[in-house]
């Protein structure tokens, strides 16, 4: 299968293509580029890729391809509050143009990353792919609009499908470390503390980087009448942990440190335990990693590569690293590249 991945110089496209070519499809990566110097360790090797932002696709740029898996956007939630107007821009309406522009270039899948934070705030129960969704922040709210926008385009010539991802971990060679285990992983390695600024309590569902590249596999070769136009939660039951509990396993991992629950920040609306049912029955998919095992994997890519302090709070952290790039003058304030055909 001929498969165009957006966002494949990112934390999870550079650990899904590897994954999608060893299963035989031809890979080609759209990207603007903003994190590809973001390496962590050996560099990567890139399919071949088309250098664009992601506003400025265009319909032949997208023919010939049986898939779309549409990773590319403006990740977390910080960024989201800080310029909501540019995560709407990108996130959204580029992400339904990309929909409609592969739909008429006669792409057949479109497989759309999406998150269980679209939930929100929902206690303890186990909520499913039917539960209401209650986003809290500009980036859950985008990815809502666009599932709605995109599955009202479905027909019997483009099955889009949506996934849900559990809150993503694990060590990628272009990292993030503004993801919880991450982040607490890096914290323990570099200072000692595993330091959780909330409470503890809420609910947080994770899962592998690897795993996610898994589910998306899955679903490209999957029978079109068990994800047309669906949505699927994608993790394993076993990671829905409060953060307080996933501190806890970061400790296990990382030799000498301590746990340090502040509570600085106050107590964090986002609260949710996720079914991830329907994707096992319907397709058999299970994810294999847990949280402990990620844990120790991390601490031992990070103490390998000896990451460093300025590495982690600045070129592997989304804001940080956005905002370096606009006082550089390599973006300007609607995140586009100056002076390229290129930028996100």
């Amino acid at each position: 299968m001929r498969v165009l991945v957006t966002g494949h110089q990112g934390y999870l496209g550079t650990v899904m293509v590897p994954i999608l070519q060893a299963a035989g499809h031809d890979v080609v990566g759209l990207d603007s580029g903003l994190f590809a110097e973001c390496i962590l360790g050996p560099a990567p090797v890139d399919p071949p890729g088309l250098a664009v932002d992601l506003r400025d696709v265009t319909v032949d740029q997208l023919r010939g391809f049986d898939a779309v898996i549409h990773l590319a956007a403006l990740s977390n939630d910080p960024l989201g509050a800080l310029a909501p107007e540019i995560t709407y821009d990108v996130n959204h309406h580029a992400s339904v143009r990309l929909a409609k522009l592969a739909k008429d270039a006669g792409v057949a899948r479109f497989l759309y990353a999406s998150t269980c934070s679209v939930y929100g705030s929902a206690g303890e129960e186990l909520v499913t792919e039917s539960a209401p969704l209650r986003p809290l922040t500009p980036y859950a709210e985008s990815k809502v609009r666009v599932e709605d926008d995109v599955a009202a385009i479905a027909d019997s010539g483009f099955t889009p499908v949506f996934l849900r991802n559990a809150t993503a971990f694990g060590f990628s060679p272009r990292l993030r470390a503004d993801i919880v285990l991450n982040n607490l992983v890096g914290h323990a390695v570099l200072t000692g503390d595993v330091r959780v600024l909330s409470d503890g309590t809420p609910w947080r569902p994770l899962v592998h980087a690897q795993d996610i590249a898994a589910a998306f596999a899955t679903c490209l070769t999957a029978p079109v009448d068990k994800i047309n136009c669906v949505a699927f939660n994608v993790g394993t039951e076993k990671n829905n942990l409060t953060v307080a509990q996933i501190a806890e396993a970061v400790v296990d991992a990382v030799p000498n440190s301590k746990l340090l629950i502040t509570g600085e920040s106050g107590a964090d609306p986002r609260s949710y335990r996720v079914d991830f049912s329907a994707m096992r029955n319907a397709l058999g998919f299970e994810a294999q990693w847990t949280i402990p095992e990620g844990a120790v994997e991390l601490y031992k890519e990070y103490t390998s590569a000896g990451l460093s302090s300025d590495d982690f709070f600045k070129r592997f952290t989304r804001l940080p690293h956005l905002e370096k790039l606009k006082a550089a003058g390599i973006l300007d304030e609607t995140m586009r590249r100056i002076n390229t055909s290129s930028g996100e």
